[in-house]
């Protein structure tokens, strides 16, 4: 008796089988973001590339025939010019008294908030209000509700009391800028912060009061730390946003006074001495400051994710 032997019939291997319907797939799950992923390119990178690229010529616009190329010439009388020194300083100064009075005061109340009370939903509603104010508009109530020398609300507080009547832009331009900024911004912070107080594990709380561990203990020791994360990222946000920003410093001061930060002498370069490859060159300087901010921010984002899947 012979044994035969038969082949096994050809078969196709199941990876290749479905390697072409996984591509397909993941082509027709991407297809649908690709106009809003055309869009951002055309509406952001593109204008992006443009003011790089004129950020490297001497380019004033009422001379536009005699514009050259200069290499980094704009980036050196940047970083160089006496005047965009003192805007650049400005701006990190501004920047970072308003994010850490901000914290400091969007953190109290915070936990103001975080405790139980008739009325807190009013109250919480009430805090957040500055936040969802159109921001010239906030700038305008600032320096006329409450910054006029003649009919503000400050000066007749004031007047009330029988105290001076000091003319609040002029003799503070700089501080008048960061209080409306720092009215702004808090509730941005006390968001953040209550979030962090709202998932503390309770368990753990309710364990240190039951082993005898007082209020500021539960704060140093257990609140604190696991508020680390969600101050980093309030403070981190709300540096992208405030060096950045221009509708405070344009409304209250017009850029005098020593106010002028680095967003409005892109505007003062561009506009009013109509230098075009300076401002440019100004202009990237922020982005690129900008963007090494908003890493530090993605970072702390992604560990707070992390956190919580743990978590859970």
């Amino acid at each position: 008796m012979t044994a035969t032997t038969m082949a096994p019939p050809a078969t196709t291997p199941v990876s290749t089988a479905r390697r072409p319907s996984n591509r397909l797939r993941a082509w027709a799950t991407r297809a649908p973001l690709l106009p809003a992923l055309v869009f951002m390119i055309v509406v952001t990178q593109l204008p992006f590339v443009a003011t790089v690229v004129i950020s490297f010529f001497d380019w004033n616009s009422l001379y536009p025939k005699a514009r050259h190329f200069t290499g980094v010439d704009n980036y050196q009388e940047v970083l160089t010019d006496a005047d965009l020194r003192h805007s650049v300083w400005t701006t990190i100064l501004l920047t970072v008294t308003v994010v850490l009075v901000s914290l400091v005061l969007g953190l109290l109340l915070a936990l103001l908030l975080d405790r139980r009370f008739k009325g807190r939903g009013v109250v919480r509603t009430l805090l957040i209000a500055p936040f969802l104010v159109v921001p010239v508009a906030a700038a305008l109530l600032w320096k006329h509700v409450l910054y006029n020398p003649e009919y503000g609300l400050l000066n007749g507080l004031l007047r009330y009391v029988g105290g001076p009547q000091p003319d609040w832009i002029s003799n503070t331009p700089l501080l008048a800028v960061e209080a409306s900024l720092v009215w702004q911004w808090t509730p941005f912070m006390m968001l953040i912060l209550l979030a962090g107080l709202q998932s503390r594990d309770q368990q753990q709380m309710e364990a240190a009061r039951v082993d005898g561990a007082s209020d500021w203990q539960i704060f140093r020791y257990l609140t604190l730390p696991h508020l680390r994360r969600y101050l980093e990222l309030g403070a981190l946000l709300g540096s992208i946003y405030i060096v950045q920003n221009f509708d405070a410093v344009f409304t209250i001061t017009s850029g005098g006074l020593g106010t002028a930060n680095l967003p409005y002498t892109v505007y003062q370069s561009f506009y009013q001495a109509h230098e075009n490859g300076l401002a440019s060159a100004a202009g990237v300087l922020v982005v690129i400051g900008s963007i090494i901010i908003a890493t530090f921010a993605l970072r702390v984002v992604s560990s707070l994710f992390r956190e919580e899947a743990g978590r859970a």
